[in-house]
């Protein structure tokens, strides 16, 4: 019998010690399940603020598709390809964007892939001067340098040329380039150039065999971006082309805004010619975005 009273009492300061610590531990896991359903919450308000900024972005898209749409339908794009626009070809405009876009694109990736190497990997004097110099085109408004590439251009014989935009883009997003391709070659590993001047390589026959095929993946990226910020650009080629024949796609729309009048089926054909005009650029980044958000992190961990 006290046996039996010995092992009751045990297993009711069992029971005991059980409801005791039952407080604690349901504080603990409602600590724990409160800080999942913050978290969660958060999830959900980032969530809903990118979703509101994409939706920001894609309804004008939408609605000049919609309002292109509304009148004649697919006509309107039809009519802008094949019938006159006061002497503007609508392909030709769309050419001549495309050999800018690429023509600039092919400088700018030359010219600051070599320049970034040698701010990179090379010792030379004041090289830090001069890279700090680079730096600070960049707070320089483009709009500021606008006469001084005029005058530049009228002495060269290339004004009113394809040219003459070709190189203006070049130039002005060169900076950008040698800031992002030298944050790429420094954080390559040292050893690549000791290993080759052991081997007798040259500094070039280093850039062209080594650090030119490590970089791909930051080439493209900025290839992509260069074409995109080209081929979209508008004040350069305003500024430079005259000719109807040189004119560029944005300047080419912006001319067609005054063909057009108010009515229904004129709104019709201006926003299915700003659907047109828009469609290269989403086209690029949806086939070249693995590109981008590679460029964009590789190199970001040093090695």
């Amino acid at each position: 019998m006290r046996n039996f009273r010995d092992r009751s009492s045990d297993r009711f300061e069992h029971f005991g010690r059980a409801i005791a610590r039952f407080p604690n531990e349901s504080r603990k896991g409602g600590a724990a399940m409160n800080i999942g359903l913050v978290t969660r919450r958060q999830k959900r308000i980032i969530s809903v603020f990118l979703y509101a900024f994409a939706l920001m972005w894609l309804f004008p898209f939408y609605t000049a598709i919609r309002n292109s749409l509304k009148v004649n339908g697919i006509r309107n794009y039809v009519d802008l390809f094949t019938s006159d626009l006061n002497g503007i070809s609508l392909l030709g405009t769309f050419r001549n964007s495309t050999l800018i876009a690429i023509g600039s694109t092919i400088i700018l990736l030359a010219v600051g892939s070599l320049a970034a190497f040698a701010f990179s990997k090379l010792r030379f004097f004041a090289k830090e001067t001069l890279y700090v110099s680079v730096l600070l085109c960049l707070a320089v408004p483009g709009v500021v340098i606008m006469i001084p590439f005029y005058y530049i251009l009228k002495n060269l014989d290339l004004y009113n040329t394809l040219w003459s935009v070709i190189f203006s883009e070049a130039v002005l997003t060169l900076p950008f380039a040698v800031l992002m391709l030298r944050n790429y070659y420094d954080n390559l590993p040292p050893e690549l150039m000791e290993s080759a001047s052991i081997d007798g390589a040259s500094k070039l026959q280093m850039f062209n065999r080594i650090y030119l095929p490590l970089s791909t993946p930051a080439l493209i990226n900025l290839g992509v971006l260069s074409v995109m910020w080209s081929f979209q650009d508008f004040l350069l080629p305003l500024m430079f082309l005259t000719d109807k024949s040189v004119l560029t796609a944005t300047v080419a729309v912006n001319t067609l805004k005054g063909l057009f009048g108010f009515s229904p089926a004129d709104l019709g054909k201006f926003n299915a010619a700003l659907v047109v005009l828009g469609m290269p650029a989403v086209v690029i980044f949806l086939f070249a975005r693995k590109y981008i958000t590679n460029g964009i992190t590789s190199g970001a961990v040093k090695e």
